[in-house]
């Protein structure tokens, strides 16, 4: 058998399975083809299953006229026709197995692992089988990064974290000299940075001004952008990658006032986001060097209660934050307790956002940092805005 099946098997018995049933047709479940780390032999036209025991070898179970599709997996395969012979052969793959981990998710309440239909479900449980989520398995092959992603992250970091400094210094700049500049101009400015430097990103950034930065997926256009102006709050997310192969993202959020001295009420609630950002990471270093069982969720709880706590709970309607990873939302746990119910562990070598934020009808603030786990530590991989930028 290969390394990845010896890895996998590994950790089922670590989490007291039996065994993990992967499951697909027509292509629906892209993280069980990264995780197998294979590529169909043939078209996926018909259902094709693979058990992976907690020990022992592996058995396929694929249609008669696709029989290729697992050819490049290890194990023995059995062919069905009807789906007399499909039942049949599920009963045989999984042999004496009774806790399998499957791509399911309770409730929904893991979305992003949440892949295998509700049929199917009805299928496996008829076969006397109690079906887990996969959810911490998946993240445990899926969202740890390798000592080398860690050290491409880390450059990003200094590169992006310039570039931040640059765009607000642009800002500052143009309105020192009375010479008109608006968000998208912001924008260009960082993506041409960003190219300078061998930095890539999916789509953004993002630069919103005043009420705008309430929206937290705005992204200004040429023909739709705000202008800056004297008195004017303004928030900067940017997110990117070194443009080499396996990278993986840096992502933050810092906010400004055009202006020397910002009102009370803007610096009251930077200084309450702050605070709640501060307080989550804080959670995170604390369970990982007292060795705790951290979930997503808690993590959540500890920026979420410190805004609710201000009386601003109704204006902070997202997660806290989410993983990162190749793609800057990774398929790793997320910090939340709000849109879902995050159940999945922190784990050793994977990274997440922290970045909590209060949008008041005529502003936002969000404070964004990157956390990276280790086995005995957790950190802030880049710089952390403690203060208002001032422009």
């Amino acid at each position: 058998m290969n390394s990845r099946i010896h890895s996998i098997q590994a950790a089922l018995r670590e989490a007291g399975l039996d065994g993990w049933l992967f499951f697909d047709h027509h292509r629906r479940d892209p993280l069980g083809y990264r995780v197998l780390q294979f590529t169909p032999g043939s078209p996926v036209t018909r259902r094709w299953f693979y058990f992976v025991p907690a020990t022992g070898e592996p058995y396929g179970l694929v249609h008669k006229i696709e029989e290729h599709t697992l050819a490049d997996l290890p194990g023995a395969r059995k062919t069905y026709t009807s789906w007399s012979s499909l039942v049949d052969g599920l009963r045989l793959i999984v042999g004496s197995a009774r806790r399998i981990a499957m791509q399911y998710s309770q409730n929904c309440s893991v979305p992003y692992v949440s892949l295998v239909d509700g049929g199917t479900l009805e299928l496996i449980r008829s076969l006397g089988l109690e079906v887990s989520t996969s959810a911490d398995l998946v993240q445990t092959f899926e969202s740890r990064w390798s000592p080398e992603q860690l050290d491409m992250h880390l450059e990003a970091a200094r590169k992006v974290d310039e570039v931040r400094r640059q765009a607000f210094s642009q800002i500052s700049e143009r309105l020192r000299i009375k010479e008109r500049i608006t968000e998208f101009a912001v924008c260009e400015f960082i993506r041409s940075r960003f190219a300078a430097e061998g930095l890539i990103a999916d789509h953004g950034p993002d630069c919103a001004v005043n009420a705008n930065a309430s929206n937290p997926h705005y992204e200004p256009s040429k023909d739709q952008c705000a202008e800056i102006k004297i008195g004017d709050t303004v928030l900067i997310d940017l997110w990117a990658k070194l443009n080499r192969p396996n990278s993986v993202y840096y992502d933050i959020c810092w906010v400004g006032y055009c202006g020397q001295a910002p009102p009370d009420r803007y610096q009251n609630v930077f200084e309450i986001v702050r605070d709640a950002r501060n307080l989550a990471v804080q959670r995170v270093i604390d369970g990982v060097r007292n060795r705790q069982d951290l979930r997503g969720y808690q993590v959540d709880d500890a920026a979420r209660g410190h805004i609710t706590g201000h009386g601003l709970a109704d204006y902070f309607y997202h997660r806290t934050g989410h993983s990162i990873g190749e793609e800057v939302h990774g398929t790793g746990a997320n910090m939340d307790y709000l849109e879902t119910h995050d159940e999945r562990k922190v784990i050793p070598w994977t990274c997440f956002s922290v970045e909590p934020g209060v949008y008041l009808p005529e502003f936002g603030i969000r404070c964004e940092v990157d956390v990276f786990v280790s086995e005995d530590g957790a950190r802030v991989t880049g710089e952390s805005q403690e203060k208002l930028v001032l422009l």
